[in-house]
C-alpha cells in the first residue's frame, strides 16, 4: 500500500480568487512506514500574494522569482503521487488549489482524483475521533506527542512530515504497535540485560490468562487495526 502525505501552501485562502499554489510538499509511505522519499517545490504563482499569507509561510515574490511555474512542474508532481492514496489535512482545501491549477493547464492533465487511489481527510477523521476539540496540525501534535516545536512558520514539506507522524498516530500507526525503525544497538543491549535479570524460576511463576472479555476485546482492538492499515503482519502465513 502506497501513500502520499501532502500538502500545499498559496497566495491567499481561495482559489476562485485566483490565488494558486507557491509550494507543494510530499512525504512517501509504503505500507505505513516512511520511506525517506519526498518530493518538494517551490512554484512562482505568477500573482501577488493576498494580505497576511506571506507572514503564514514566509515566502516572497522575491524569493519565488526564479521558481519554476506550475507548468513546468506539473508531470514531476503527477508522477511523484500516481496510483497513492493521498494523506491531506482538511483536503478540499488542497485538492480545491490544486485541481484548480490542472485546469489552468487544459483538460487532458484531469483532476487529482483520477491520478490517485484515494484522497483520506485527516482532519475528518480528527473530528470523528475528537469531537468537538481543536483539530489543527499543531493541536493534533500536542494531543499525540508530535514534535513540532520547529514549526516557527507554514512549510509545504514540514507540515507533510509532521502529518505523517499524526497520521500514523491518529490511525494507530507503527509508533503506537511498536513498528518504528530499526532497533538500535543500545535498545539490543537493554533488552538483553532485562531478559537476563529474569529469575531462573519464572517458569513456576503464576501465569495470568486473559478472560474471555479480553480476548474479545484484543480481537476488536486487532480487526479495527486491520481496517485501517488494510494489511496486518500478523495476517501474513
Amino acid at each position: 500500500m502506497r501513500q502520499i502525505v501532502l500538502d500545499t501552501e498559496t497566495t491567499g485562502l481561495e482559489w476562485k480568487k485566483g490565488n494558486r499554489v507557491v509550494e507543494i510538499g510530499c512525504v512517501e509511505l509504503i505500507e505505513r512506514r516512511p520511506t525517506g522519499r519526498t518530493w518538494q517545490q517551490y512554484i512562482h504563482p505568477e500573482r501577488e500574494f493576498e494580505p497576511g499569507a506571506q507572514e503564514v509561510t514566509g515566502l516572497t515574490l522575491e524569493f519565488l522569482a526564479d521558481k519554476p511555474r506550475f507548468v513546468e512542474i506539473a508531470d514531476a508532481f503527477l508522477d511523484f503521487i500516481d496510483g497513492a492514496e493521498l494523506i491531506i489535512h482538511n483536503a478540499a482545501f488542497d485538492v480545491g488549489f490544486l485541481d484548480h491549477e490542472l485546469s489552468l493547464l487544459g483538460p487532458q492533465y484531469g483532476r487529482l482524483h483520477e491520478r490517485v487511489a484515494g484522497i483520506e481527510d485527516s482532519l475528518d477523521m480528527a473530528r470523528k475521533r475528537y469531537p468537538g476539540q481543536r483539530n489543527s496540525l499543531d493541536a493534533l501534535c500536542k494531543r499525540l506527542g508530535v514534535d513540532n516545536a520547529h514549526r516557527q512558520l507554514h512549510g509545504a514539506l514540514l507540515d507533510a512530515q509532521l502529518l505523517a507522524e499524526v497520521y500514523l498516530a491518529l490511525t494507530s500507526g507503527q509508533g503506537e504497535i511498536g513498528f518504528g525503525g530499526a532497533v538500535d544497538d543500545n535498545a539490543k543491549a537493554a533488552a538483553t540485560s532485562a531478559f537476563a535479570a529474569l529469575p531462573a524460576d519464572i517458569a513456576a511463576r503464576p501465569r495470568v490468562r486473559p478472560t474471555e472479555d479480553e480476548l474479545t476485546a484484543h480481537a476488536g482492538r486487532l480487526d479495527t487495526l486491520r481496517k485501517k492499515a488494510g494489511r496486518a503482519l500478523w495476517d501474513v502465513g
